[in-house]
């Protein structure tokens, strides 16, 4: 039987068996389906091995997904290529109705060797337990408007509304157990759900707090601390832009970012017509979605207060420049397309787009120090 000195590998993964096939090197080789094989590390390791000794160079790939990414750390510890893929980049033909593991995995390998798969950036162990840190606040947030929403949905069923204006203060916790009820089912029900909503809050301090004192040992905290120099951005929103990031000399220039964020507008062009609308939405939505509540600080005039000062002083001259350089285009901008009658959602979204632009230059400046 013909070797093939250079193979293509899809493995479709799962949680208890990988399918695999491969496709050998040249155009239009042929593809071959080696069947399911058990997902532990040890027996994909022998497979892996098997593929590795009958052929002479084998390049791997799977999709992005919930099985993380030890067997991205497997197949490389053994000195093989192995790229993860993005799954909403992989190209799929309209008519295809038809989805299984097999084809799956064959459709990896002939895409593999044709060149046409988005790979993603794959984090070291320690850069991954950050994200998974930051995850878990993000989902503890989230949980906490949940269960305030909750509250107030009950509330307002019952004709009951705060007379203020700004909610979940002291005041309004005080109004909350003040309220009273014909029913004592009403009333449990009403404490069990602020009763949930302060221990959700609780449950967010605590993981900001670890993630205030885990940071400075990790690698990338430098880059973290450099980051909070500009307006509206505080510890939680530098560490999930550098976590969720990753390495970000991946991005030759700011644009790149913009457009990886989902903050660039989309088009829709032929010939000479040129149509752009609403921005991407595509890439990471937590970071967009921070970048945007940050881009709300800038409808204030310039200005350095104690908190940034401190910050300030503790990094180079440049980064500090960069700071106050985007302050005062940001704010002018922002003052601008406000007078030109622009909503203030895509005021603000506009303001995000640069802002990262700032935060890719200051991060750059941070790596090269």
């Amino acid at each position: 039987m013909e070797q093939h000195t250079e193979v293509f590998v899809g493995i479709d993964v799962a949680k208890t068996r990988n399918a695999i096939a491969i496709a050998d090197g040249e155009r239009g080789g042929e593809v071959r389906f080696l069947g399911e094989v058990d997902a532990s590390s040890e027996n994909m390791r022998r497979v892996i091995q098997r593929i590795a000794a009958k052929h002479g160079r084998a390049h791997f790939c799977y999709e992005a997904g919930p099985t993380g990414y030890g067997l991205h750390r497997l197949i490389s510890s053994m000195g093989h290529d192995c790229v993860v893929v993005a799954p909403s980049m992989i190209p799929r033909k309209p008519g295809d109705r038809v989805k299984t593991n097999r084809r799956d995995a064959v459709a990896l390998a002939k895409l593999h060797r044709a060149g046409e798969l988005t790979p993603v950036w794959v984090p070291d162990d320690g850069h991954e337990a950050i994200r998974d840190l930051v995850r878990a606040r993000a989902a503890a947030v989230e949980t906490v408007r949940v269960h305030k929403q909750q509250v107030s949905s009950f509330m307002l069923k019952h004709g009951r509304v705060f007379p203020r204006k700004t909610t979940w203060g002291a005041r309004h916790m005080r109004w909350l157990q003040e309220q009273h009820f014909d029913y004592p089912a009403h009333q449990i029900v009403l404490q069990e759900a602020v009763e949930a909503v302060r221990l959700a809050r609780e449950r967010v301090e605590r993981l900001e707090k670890i993630i205030e004192e885990f940071v400075p040992q990790w690698s990338l905290a430098p880059i973290v601390e450099a980051l909070q120099v500009l307006r509206g951005v505080n510890l939680v929103i530098a560490v999930t832009f550098v976590a969720e990031i990753g390495d970000l000399r991946r991005f030759e220039n700011p644009r790149q970012l913009m457009g990886y964020l989902g903050l660039v507008p989309s088009e829709r062009s032929t010939g000479d017509t040129i149509r752009r609308g609403s921005i991407t939405k595509a890439g990471n939505g937590r970071v967009r979605h921070l970048l945007v509540e940050s881009a709300w600080t800038y409808r204030h005039a310039p200005r350095i207060g104690k908190a940034k000062l401190y910050k300030l002083e503790r990094v180079p001259p440049k980064i500090r420049e960069i700071a106050w350089k985007a302050q005062t285009r940001l704010t002018a901008r922002y003052r601008g397309m406000i007078a030109r009658g622009k909503k203030t959602t895509v005021v603000c979204t506009a303001i995000a787009r640069e802002l990262v632009g700032f935060m890719w230059s200051v991060a750059r400046e941070a790596q090269t120090t």
